[in-house]
């Protein structure tokens, strides 16, 4: 055998396992830095603490709402809520009352 079949020979025998090293290499390289990766593990947390914060802002609104829908049930409305909800709808004051409003951040 010629010095040239032999070289020609060996890269034949060694493309099938540099294929496999590449495509192990390629999957490692995804599984650190692909979309689910490792790397994406720290976007992950802050993304789920965000919505951690927004999930409990929108909870205590629920449970202000739920509060609100309670006494305003027909059974036994809360007079005072009706009748500060009467009169904010309909605007009916009387002439010698004064009305200061309020910023909703004040009323909270």
């Amino acid at each position: 055998m010629t010095q040239r079949h032999k070289f020609r020979k060996s890269m034949h025998r060694a493309v099938g396992p540099a294929l496999a090293v590449i495509a192990v290499l390629a999957m490692i390289g995804y599984a650190i830095l692909g979309p689910t990766g490792l790397y994406a593990w720290g976007d992950y947390s802050q993304s789920v603490e965000k919505k951690r914060i927004v999930l409990s802002e929108l909870t205590k609104r629920q449970r202000e709402l739920q509060n609100r829908v309670n006494l305003l049930d027909r059974g036994r409305v809360d007079p005072d809520l009706a009748e500060e909800y009467v009169r904010e709808k309909l605007g009916a004051y009387h002439p010698d009352e004064y009305i200061i409003p309020m910023p909703d951040d004040a009323q909270r």
